[in-house]
Formats: C-alpha cells, sequence, structure tokens
C-alpha cells in the first residue's frame, strides 16, 4: 500500500531533503511552497507552488488542486508542516512587523494547513510539526529573538492542542526540532545536514503514535522541556 505526504516549504533545505528521502522510501510526495526548485519538481508527484501561506486563502488553492489532481476520494498519511521564517530582535534592535511576520509564517500558517486539510486525514494519520528549541521556554538561557522564540513557543501551545482535539479522529500530532541545521535559514552553519535532520524526523514521524501524540522531540529522539 502507497503512502502518501503533504510537504511544505520542500523547495529547499530541510523541506527537500524530507522529500527526497519519502521519494527513496516509494513515499508518493507532494510538495507546497512558496517558489519551485529544479531539484523538487524532478522529485516530488506533485508540486504545488506559488503559496503564500501567511495568506488566509492560500490553502483554498491548494485544496483545489489536491482535488484535481488526487481525486475527491484521495487520504493523507502524513502532514509536515516545515516551512519557516528565522529572524533575530533584541533590546537595542526591534521590529514588531519582523515579529508579526513570524507569527504569520511560523505559527498560523501551520494551524492554517492542518486546520484545512482535516477532512484528508483518516485514523492513523500523522501530523509533524517543525518547530525549534528555542521555542522551549524552560530552555531559554540566552534570551533575545524575540518573535522566533514566540511563534514557535504558540506553535507548540497549537500543537498540543491539536493533539487533544485529532485524537478522537485517530490522528497523532507532534513537534519535532531539527537540530542545528546546516540550512540557508542560519548562514549554512550548523552540526546537521539537512541529510541528518530529515532522517530523525522521519524516525520521530515512524515513532508517533495517538498513545505518544502531544509530544516535543528532537529530531534525535530526545524529548524536549517545553
Amino acid at each position: 500500500m502507497s503512502h502518501t505526504v503533504l510537504i511544505t516549504g520542500a523547495n529547499r533545505g530541510i523541506g527537500l531533503s524530507l522529500a527526497k528521502q519519502y521519494v527513496e522510501q516509494e513515499w508518493e510526495v507532494i510538495a507546497v511552497c512558496r517558489e519551485s526548485s529544479d531539484e523538487i519538481e524532478d522529485l516530488a508527484d506533485l508540486v504545488i507552488s506559488g503559496i503564500d501561506l501567511s495568506q488566509d486563502d492560500a490553502m483554498d488553492s491548494v485544496l483545489q488542486v489536491l482535488e484535481l489532481a488526487q481525486g475527491p476520494e484521495f487520504t493523507l498519511d502524513l502532514l509536515i508542516n516545515n516551512a519557516g521564517l528565522f529572524k533575530n530582535e533584541s533590546l537595542d534592535s526591534m521590529s514588531f512587523d519582523q515579529i508579526r511576520d513570524q507569527f504569520e509564517v511560523n505559527t498560523l500558517a501551520p494551524l492554517k494547513v492542518t486546520h484545512a486539510l482535516i477532512p484528508l486525514f483518516k485514523e492513523g494519520s500523522k501530523v509533524i510539526n517543525i518547530t525549534s528549541r528555542m521555542g522551549s521556554i524552560e530552555d531559554n538561557t540566552s534570551g533575545a529573538y524575540y518573535g522566533y522564540r514566540a511563534s514557535k513557543a504558540a506553535l507548540n501551545a497549537f500543537t498540543k492542542s491539536l493533539a487533544v482535539d485529532l485524537k478522537p479522529k485517530g490522528v497523532a500530532v507532534a513537534v519535532v526540532h531539527p537540530g542545528f541545521v546546516q540550512t540557508r535559514m542560519v548562514g549554512f552553519n550548523g552540526d546537521l545536514t539537512p541529510d541528518e535532520s530529515a532522517a530523525g524526523i522521519i524516525k520521530r514521524a515512524e515513532e508517533l503514535n495517538i498513545e505518544n501524540s502531544g509530544g516535543f522531540w528532537h529530531s534525535n529522539g530526545q524529548s524536549l522541556p517545553w
């Protein structure tokens, strides 16, 4: 039986690595992104590009494409909300517009996507929201990054509520910190390659079930503090 995963922000970085590894596992891959790339076009079964998830009507376009391409009986096994925005604010350099943008992309967009796709979930479907340990309030010992920290903390809160509300439907939900990954978002600094991070995220998705739904994990399997 084939499985289908929808990945946001799949045109590069961790999202592209996730797509590549799921293709290798013979999953059907649906990529949703603002801008496509040659790499994801070569990999994915379906690429839905030109999607700005900060816009309230963005998912209307995605659902229309899915219905046309997949048919009315289509169901989704796994959703990975991967798209994100990383900026830095400090008391000496504050931008409330920048903070607002991060909430739109990091917090509201994953909730919009998940909410819109609920009709496509079945018993056993899963949702992975890519978060950051910088969204951990307990783990914050260095301050700054007001928008990124708060937007990821809010995503964690949304995810916990989704885990509770989707449990009766048999859908498991979790947040996963990908690690410090060598992507454009962090100037290609980091301890992990996108492929290494993606492999860990996939392992966490495999381990996710209705009993451990609502968890906050590092991609290496470590349980993280809220």
